[in-house]
């Protein structure tokens, strides 16, 4: 899939509807650090003060790549939020609310950093906008330990569908190889298609729980999908779905240490060169 390249997530960064920024909303923000820190070696900064939240920034190899915040309400969803980039967070409000979907939090600037807001799609995905200031998101993506993907899991697709991509633009895409209802969506101006895709729909299916709602699940890059899965387990987290190969790779669903639920995904092994096994052949 493609790579287009804070309290929150420099201007221009990043083109409208790609996401930019991920963040997890936890009951206990050091207990994820530990999880977080165990799991995919990010280090972390001491945190916002109370204006911004006490949003703490997570690092790989000195990088940004996600942030942790403490839950200010305990009736909210522990959980990770993915951000869509947006260069005027409040006319795209707008543009949701027309389109059927929902403001859950009305765009709000973040002192120099940008301005966020948090919308709903018409089945009630929450998902995120930022619009940059000095931060424009992702420092690190699509590598390992670091974002890679992101799809909403909807029940309605005639529904969602044309939302998101009149609300962003995107061209759609159904993918065939895919073995299962799954629509990438590739930014405005681009040929629709894998090679081009920044994120997706998938359908809620039988497999998961009947009170399941509409939600968006956030992919991170690994090296070994299968020592990750084991990690997280160690960590205090569990598995919801043990890891198993899709045609880009070989991914899994964990739950970490707070029941905040988010995918891994290992890129598939490179093809080797033509003719290298012969040549490993003839030199032993």
């Amino acid at each position: 899939m493609a790579d287009t390249a804070a309290a929150g997530p420099a201007q221009g960064g990043y083109a409208h509807g790609v996401p930019c920024w991920v963040d997890a909303l936890l009951p206990d923000v050091e207990a994820g650090k530990r999880f977080y820190g165990g799991l995919f070696g990010w280090t972390f900064d001491e945190g916002a003060g109370p204006e911004f939240g006490r949003y703490a920034q997570a690092y790989s190899e000195g990088r940004a790549v996600a942030a942790l915040a403490p839950k200010q309400d305990g009736r909210m969803p522990t959980v990770w939020n993915v951000y869509f980039a947006t260069p005027d967070a409040y006319a795209l409000a707008k543009k949701i609310k027309d389109a059927g979907g929902q403001l859950v939090t009305d765009p709000v600037p973040v002192g120099h950093f940008g301005t966020m807001a948090l919308a709903a799609d018409p089945e009630g995905a929450v998902f995120g906008l930022w619009q940059a200031g000095t931060q424009s998101g992702f420092e690190k993506k699509g590598a390992p330990d670091s974002f890679c993907w992101t799809e909403v899991y909807s029940r309605d697709k005639d529904l969602v569908d044309p939302f998101y991509e009149s609300v962003f633009g995107y061209a759609g895409s159904d993918l065939a190889d895919a073995g299962v209802d799954f629509r990438t969506w590739s930014p405005a101006g681009t040929a629709p298609g894998p090679d081009t895709a920044i994120g997706g729909r998938s359908l809620v299916s039988g497999a998961f729980p009947a009170e399941m709602p509409a939600h968006f699940l956030v992919y991170f890059n690994v090296a070994d999908c299968d020592a990750v899965a084991a990690a997280a387990q160690r960590l205090g987290g569990r598995l919801r779905t043990e890891p198993f190969d899709i045609p880009y790779g070989r991914m899994a669903v964990l739950v970490d240490n707070q029941g905040a639920v988010f995918a891994v995904l290992q890129d598939p092994p490179q093809n080797p060169p033509e003719g290298a096994d012969r040549e490993e052949t003839a030199g032993q």
